[in-house]
């Protein structure tokens, strides 16, 4: 990581008794800190610096075909994001709302 970001993630497991509930956490190359997103998490993040570069890892091959998203100011989770004007892709835009989702993550 070079910079620094606002990083999220939300547990969108159908049954988990934290359901819909997310944590935050600022990452920063001065700070050298990460955040573990396990399975039936979904993630995103904010930058909080003038640029900044992410690396992660997944548990699986990259399959775009599979890519999904929940839209970043869902009024169901109430994330506290650090800006109230992001700068998003047309894609990001596009998501949909962790109730509308398609979500297939079961709580085991």
């Amino acid at each position: 990581l070079t910079g620094e970001i606002y990083d999220v993630a939300v547990d969108i497991r159908q049954g988990s008794p934290t359901f819909g509930k997310w944590v935050a956490k600022t990452l920063s190359s001065r700070e050298q800190n990460m955040l573990y997103v396990p399975a039936g998490f979904a993630h995103g993040f904010c930058v909080t610096s003038a640029e900044a570069e992410v690396m992660y890892f997944c548990t699986n091959e990259y399959a775009p075909e599979a890519e999904a998203g929940i839209i970043w100011n869902d009024p169901d989770l109430a994330i506290s994001w650090p800006t109230d004007a992001p700068l998003l892709s047309a894609k990001d835009e596009a998501f949909p709302t962790l109730r509308e989702a398609d979500n297939n993550f079961q709580y085991e």
